[in-house]
């Protein structure tokens, strides 16, 4: 014979499956924040990545250049302060200050280049191997970039909507900052041999 719920019991086993429901439905949330967390964070390391190697292919492009005798030493010491300022930033771990790092460098490395392009008795066989080299890391750089203000729109926008911004709120969950150009990059750079 069938035993009858009664109907206490039908509630009981109403609210259990009610609280397994919402258990479910806050860990899917909660899982989900994870997953888009760590896409950010991964974004990141591969933006470091690139500036990283850009710094790294910086000491052999300055070396060439250097046999210039008229290689102009404020370029050079500013590009190697920006290095040791990344290094030094990376270290730290300062997301901002590493992307106001990256963009400086960046400038500092067209003057560079700019520079180098005044001056014909290099050895342009290895400079221009680098500058090829350091053209490919810029693309990767802006590559990883976009690639990473994606993965941060997500993340925002995913931790700001209702339901989930009270998970976020819950388990410390912040804006991630985006990857904006430094004021001026808008304009085009003017090139004087004169």
């Amino acid at each position: 014979m069938v035993k009858k719920l009664s109907n206490s019991m039908k509630v009981l086993i109403g609210i259990g499956v009610f609280l397994l429901i919402i258990v479910l439905w806050f860990v899917g949330l909660y899982n989900g924040l994870i997953k888009s967390s760590t896409e950010v964070e991964e974004s990141w390391a591969n933006v470091e990545t690139q500036y990283q190697r850009r710094a790294d292919l910086i000491p052999n492009l300055i070396e060439v250049v250097k046999e210039s005798e008229s290689f102009q030493q404020e370029t050079f010491i500013d590009v190697t302060k920006l290095r040791s300022q990344w290094q030094s930033a990376t270290t730290s771990g300062d997301r901002a200050q590493q992307l106001q790092i990256g963009e400086a460098m960046g400038s500092a490395l067209g003057r560079l280049l700019v520079t180098v392009e005044k001056y014909p008795d290099l050895d342009l066989d290895t400079f221009k191997n680098l500058q090829a080299q350091l053209e490919g890391t810029e693309n990767r750089v802006a590559v990883a970039r976009n690639r990473y203000n994606d993965r941060v729109k997500v993340f925002n926008v995913k931790i700001r909507k209702i339901p989930t911004v009270i998970i976020a709120n819950m388990f410390g969950y912040e804006k991630q900052p985006f990857f904006e150009s430094q004021p001026g990059t808008e304009n085009v750079p003017k090139v004087d041999f004169g």
